[in-house]
């Protein structure tokens, strides 16, 4: 109940804070209605559907390429390199993509010459359809991938002894098993690019590629014009409820996991031209991921790293980070592992064959509801409902660590659940006849099958929460600053060589807790 409290009052509470200040102002807020916010939301959905083409037609490809070829080298590389891109906050992205391809960046000289001028840079919409494809295209691949492997053996065999040649193995074996999972798939990716924030707001490049997120907090943080951040608010969740109720009834997986199988697997022979054509699409695909992570730890390893570790700002954003990031990870565990334990407490109570309680439904849908509100929408919420309270500036560090908290409960939650139940349904009855419970069950029977799913959870909680951008944006300072809000200022200041040194640290930092968060998995399905 407390845990379904927390929830409740944050997502509440930014809608109290909304709907009061609409209340509060409603002429601003139907003056509001104006092409401004018909322009923003044409862009929001223009830049989402063009993302969500060119990051899941080509990772059909580059997935079947790859499941033709079970053996090829650096296959297994190939699919870690492409789960990195899950692990980097989004600012570190965006810094690897101006690296690249920016105005002073690596391929500057190359791209002007092709362009026949000086190269202009890739602010705009191109920037963010670029980086939104370096996030997309290897997840989209990945779960393409995962797809294919569900098509039974004995439907290759059997092709294999006909001599079904490619062409008919593409369209009566793999293309039904990729059009079955193409719709949730492209859903996925159009709600993740849809509610992207850190992307626009360093990518965006004006009024002309702004967001509605981006909106939001240029409404807030600059113009201070709160009756047009409540329009745009609500417009936001409106297009985040549709979209996700489309990707529910789609049976999408709104975390965007994909666990592949290891063990490779004998396909049809594949002919010279068909092995050349695949080859190059995988060796375009990984140069194209590869090539904004090599960029960041380029440029991060050419800023005076020695004079940032001695500043101490950037020792006291470190410090801010870590602190917050640790307090959010933990909450969101003990929050994702009460929901769970009540979950299965109600589900053993319930008499077989009867109905699900409306606790029950909320134990067990709970969390997931908090994927239907960004951060930044939560945030701004907030800030409203609060600013003629307390300073909001102050309260950053308890904003901060609440919204990642829960919006990490999801993650967590798709973590710790499976053991938890696989543990509950090996010791419940023995539980029960030894009278064990409580305390004294978690530290003796629960904890030892618990301990490293918990662990797995709270690293990536801990990552997401230490690369978010979206709350400290609103409610950061220069007194609470955390190291993507730094990281964001320096770039403000045109302080680039700063900026990358920070976004390597950053990146390094959340991939190492990423990393920790898959082998800690793999070891307790082990």
């Amino acid at each position: 109940m407390v845990a379904l409290a927390a929830i409740a009052l944050l997502i509440g509470g930014a809608f109290a804070g909304l709907i009061l200040e609409g209340a509060h102002d409603p002429s601003g807020a139907l003056a509001a209605f104006d092409g401004y916010l018909l322009r923003v939301a044409r862009f929001t959905l223009w830049q989402a559907l063009l993302s969500t083409l060119l990051s899941v037609a080509p990772a059909l490809l580059v997935a079947r390429a790859l499941s033709r070829h079970p053996t090829f080298p650096g296959r297994r590389l190939i699919l870690q390199l492409f789960t990195v891109p899950l692990a980097l906050p989004a600012i570190v992205a965006a810094l690897g993509v101006l690296a690249l391809y920016g105005r002073a960046g690596y391929f500057a000289g190359i791209l002007g010459k092709f362009g026949g001028g000086e190269w202009p840079g890739i602010y705009g919409l191109s920037g963010i359809l670029v980086a939104h494809v370096f996030f997309n295209l290897p997840l989209a691949t990945r779960l393409f991938l995962e797809s294919l492997a569900t098509v039974p053996t004995d439907q290759w065999r059997l092709a294999s002894q006909l001599g079904m040649g490619a062409w008919p193995a593409l369209r009566l074996i793999e293309w039904p098993a990729l059009r079955a999972a193409l719709p949730g798939i492209a859903g996925l990716v159009f709600m993740l690019c849809i509610t992207s924030f850190t992307i626009v707001l360093t990518l965006g490049g004006g009024p002309s590629a702004t967001t509605l997120e981006v909106a939001i907090y240029q409404a807030l943080r600059f113009d201070f014009d709160p009756a047009r951040a409540v329009v745009l608010t609500l417009l936001q969740i409106g297009l985040t409820v549709v979209v996700v109720a489309v990707l529910m009834r789609l049976g999408a997986n709104t975390v965007g996991d994909a666990n592949l199988p290891v063990a490779p697997r004998r396909y049809l022979a594949t002919g010279k031209v068909e092995a050349v054509l695949n080859a190059g699409l995988i060796a375009l695909a990984l140069l194209f991921v590869a090539g904004p992570m090599a960029a960041t730890v380029l440029a991060g390893l050419d800023a005076d790293l020695g004079r940032l570790a001695g500043e101490d700002a950037v020792r006291l954003a470190t410090l801010t980070s870590a602190g917050l990031s640790f307090v959010s990870a933990l909450l969101s565990v003990i929050l994702s592992l009460s929901l769970i334990a009540a979950r299965r407490a109600l589900a053993l109570r319930r008499r077989a064959g009867s109905a699900m309680s409306l606790l029950e439904h909320a134990t067990d849908t709970g969390a997931g509801f908090v994927l239907v509100v960004p951060p930044i929408v939560v945030g701004a919420g907030w800030f409203l409902a609060l600013r003629g309270i307390t300073d909001v500036f102050a309260i950053a560090p308890v904003m901060v660590v609440a919204v990642n908290a829960v919006m990490a409960m999801p993650f967590a939650i798709r973590a710790v659940r499976p053991a938890y139940d696989a543990a509950s349904e090996r010791h419940e009855r023995l539980c029960v006849a030894l009278g064990i419970s409580g305390w004294n069950r978690l530290r003796l029977v629960d904890w030892p099958s618990l301990r490293r799913p918990l662990a797995t959870g709270f690293a990536f909680a801990m990552a997401l929460s230490l690369g978010d951008l979206g709350v400290i944006a609103l409610f950061g300072s220069d007194a609470v600053q955390t190291l993507p809000y730094l990281l964001l200022a320096r770039m403000g200041s045109y302080r680039t060589a700063d900026a990358a040194g920070l976004a390597l640290l950053l990146g390094l930092v959340c991939l190492m807790l990423v990393v920790a968060a898959d082998w800690l998995g793999r070891e307790a399905k082990a």
